[in-house]
This record gives structure tokens, C-alpha cells and sequence, in this order.
């Protein structure tokens, strides 16, 4: 073979696989203002909702009892107790209705998931918080 044809074997388009495709559309919707935290944290939410023709901010607090998927597809779980029952909310962490999300105060747990929250009445459903110190998270 000649020098020549083997350069023209070579001048193929490459291909992309459907996974590295769909990566490079879900990286444009990634949000990249989330702050970092963890199951346990109380969190702040404000969500933007539509009323007739009006938009407006709707904050809710609570305690995050669990996070699943990635990506696009991450959501956690977020509880609080309003007037003495327990209400839980799940939340696209991506989903542009999410205006913003503060940490308001860091718990400390040693579970990935806080369900056994949702059998406990009262004060029972504290959970501890973390201090924070330098150099630690």
C-alpha cells in the first residue's frame, strides 16, 4: 500500500456514542450555583410558581431525608412538619422552577438516607448539628 491511501482511510468522521452525546446536552442545563451539602442539612428553597399570569417565590425549609440520581436527574427529598403533620416535598435539583437553594444549618447523621424521620413525633426529630471547623467539612 501506498502512503497515500492510507492517509485517505483515516479522513472518516468520528463517531460519537448516544452516551457521549446525551452527556454533552445535559451539561447545558447543569446549574453550577448549588451550594455543597448533605442528607441531614437544613435547606431553604425558593421555588417559582405560576399563578395565572403572575410568577412568584415560594420558600420552603426542611430537613433533606434523601438524595438520589445524577446529573439532570438528581432530586432530593426535603421534610418539615407543618401544623403538627409531616409534609415532604421532592425536588429537581436542575429543574429551572428552583430559583435559589441556602444551607440555613448543617446536621450531622450517619445514615444516606433519613426515612426512620418520618415515624418520630416532636423533638424526636432533631438532628444534631454540625459544626463546622477548618480544614473539615
Amino acid at each position: 500500500m501506498s502512503a497515500a491511501t492510507k492517509e485517505g482511510a483515516n479522513t472518516a468522521p468520528v463517531k460519537k456514542s448516544g452516551d457521549v452525546i446525551l452527556r454533552e446536552i445535559e451539561a447545558e442545563y447543569l446549574r453550577t450555583d448549588l451550594p455543597s451539602f448533605r442528607v441531614g442539612d437544613t435547606v431553604r428553597i425558593s421555588v417559582r410558581i405560576q399563578e395565572g399570569g403572575k410568577e412568584r417565590l415560594q420558600a420552603y425549609e426542611g430537613t433533606i431525608i434523601g438524595e438520589r440520581g445524577s446529573s439532570t436527574n438528581r432530586t432530593i427529598t426535603v421534610r418539615k412538619i407543618f401544623q403538627g403533620i409531616g409534609v415532604e416535598r421532592v425536588f429537581m435539583l436542575h429543574a429551572p422552577s428552583i430559583d435559589s437553594l441556602t444551607v440555613t444549618r448543617r446536621g450531622m447523621v450517619r445514615r444516606a438516607k433519613l426515612y426512620y424521620l418520618r415515624d418520630r413525633v416532636g423533638k424526636r426529630t432533631r438532628v444534631k448539628e454540625r459544626i463546622m471547623t477548618s480544614g473539615r467539612s
